[in-house]
């Protein structure tokens, strides 16, 4: 070794191991969202391994990035996402020639058109656009229930898993934490001929489906963004004999499942097993704290009690559940019966979570005939505002397994910060900005997002929207000429 280079190689050792050079990142915003409240002056200080740090006196040489005029508050969690969805918005919002009428299974039909026909380049370019609109609005986590498996006639690829490694890729590329919650589709429903529009969904077995699992979960360990979970699809397109089986896998995996969105959902369930949904994922022994219902619009008291009993979930999808005409969740009883709820965006129909929070709200407003249905009814002028938070926040982790939702110390440092000088904060006092950020404000008041302590969008830019939107639009054309 060159005489000059030992004492050059020494110095830069002990220059990194100085306390808090290149290890310490401390986010200075004007408000900081910690343990339920607002903080004025607080500070975010994250280790160099993108976790968040017991707060304190900033560290000598710590990297300081202040953050005037923004509050600070814990990434969205978005628990239910159909990303290649996105290719329809706005093109199903008529009533076909002949119809008279449209609702859900005629927008699924319509949907299926994009879901039979794109390559898994493509489906990387759909994903990355609604994964982008995602970031761009706050969101730092989603739950992505992924149930294009196969080539458009019908045949496996290679790799079982090459459309959802294709889905992951997109995630990760604009910077998002991604939970793929794998699905299991086994047949078009009870007494149905099989659908040859849902060749791509269709696994020949369930022993079949788990192993596509438990292969895709092996080969993504190496990125802590990445996780999997179990997606039985719903119970009409997962027999009985499925459902048994997947109720006695033991893993720590999330299970998410649709349930009772539809009233015809219900009534098949009833013909076929003479129970509600609800009631035979109980009898099945499916139903446990990690499970999440999605939907679950059309549940009884006693089912809710169900999910509450095993402290299980419900991911209410708002923006989707009006746009197709699912009726409206009736959040406050499913809460009262200690169901834990979380918010997905679902069909893209609009990629905002706040805004689910608010639909969430407001929905229920139009059915009781009331204000602040969701209110905790502490008084606190704030109190509604905090709530909602949580259900984007803390529940939406809590249901996908992620340790985010939150800004404690030993979390990752997920965040996203708001612009207090958007118009639609203009005037807020102290006691009402919360709820004027989740009840008021627009999402381009988004300034910031961080995940694992780094930034994916920075004064509302991210570097890869130019040309995502741009390979998006070419793709949407040939799809839609």
């Amino acid at each position: 070794m060159h005489q000059w280079l030992a004492p050059l190689l020494r110095g830069l050792e002990r220059w990194r191991r100085l306390p808090g050079v290149n290890e310490t990142t401390v986010y200075q915003p004007d408000l900081l969202y910690m343990k339920g409240r607002l903080q004025e002056g607080g500070t975010l200080h994250v280790g160099a391994d993108g976790r968040i740090l017991e707060p304190g006196a900033v560290p000598e040489g710590a990297h300081v990035i202040r953050l005037p005029g923004r509050v600070l508050l814990p990434g969205l969690v978005n628990g239910h996402s159909h990303a290649f969805q996105r290719l329809i918005r706005g093109r199903t919002e008529y009533v076909a020639a002949g119809h008279g009428t449209d609702d859900f299974w005629s927008w699924r039909e319509a949907m299926y058109r994009a879901a039979e026909s794109l390559t898994p380049e493509e489906v990387y370019t759909s994903s990355r656009q609604a994964f982008l609109e995602m970031v761009l609005a706050g969101i730092t986590a989603v739950g992505e229930f992924h149930y294009l498996h196969h080539q458009p006639d019908g045949t496996p690829y290679e790799d079982r898993n090459e459309l959802a490694r294709a889905v992951i890729r997109a995630a990760r590329d604009v910077g998002l934490r991604i939970v793929l919650l794998r699905v299991g589709y086994a047949r078009a429903g009870f007494r149905v001929p099989e659908n040859p529009r849902q060749r791509r969904f269709i696994e020949p077995d369930v022993d079949m489906f788990l192993a596509a699992v438990a292969e895709l979960a092996r080969t993504t360990r190496g990125d802590s963004a990445v996780t999997v979970g179990l997606a039985p699809h719903s119970v009409r397109a997962v027999p009985k004999e499925w459902l048994t089986v997947l109720a006695g896998v033991r893993t720590d995996m999330p299970v998410h499942m649709h349930v009772a969105e539809q009233l015809r959902e219900v009534e098949v369930c009833l013909a076929e097993h003479g129970r509600r949904p609800v009631e035979l994922l109980e009898e099945l022994g499916v139903l446990e704290t990690r499970f999440t219902a999605v939907h679950a619009v059309h549940v009884t008291e006693d089912e809710a009690r169900m999910l509450g009993e095993v402290s299980a979930g419900v991911c209410a999808c708002p923006s989707t559940e009006r746009n197709l005409g699912d009726g409206i969740l009736a959040a406050d009883m499913l809460a009262g019966q200690g169901v834990r709820l979380s918010l997905g965006s679902d069909s893209q129909a609009l990629v905002d979570l706040l805004d689910e929070a608010r639909q969430l709200e407001g929905h229920l407003r139009l059915r009781r005939l009331r204000r602040a249905v969701m209110d905790p009814g502490t008084g606190a002028v704030d109190g509604l505002g905090v709530r909602l938070l949580e259900l984007a926040t803390v529940n939406g982790a809590r249901s996908l397994g992620l340790n985010t939702g939150t800004l404690e110390p030993g979390t990752p440092a997920d965040f996203f910060t708001v612009d207090l000088n958007h118009p639609s904060l203009v005037g807020a006092s102290p006691t009402s900005l919360l709820s004027g950020i989740v009840l008021g404000t627009d999402k381009a008041a988004v300034r910031d997002v961080a995940v694992d302590g780094k930034f994916v969008v920075r004064d509302g830019l991210h570097p890869r929207a130019e040309e995502t939107g741009r390979a998006f639009h070419t793709l949407a054309r040939r799809l839609y000429p």
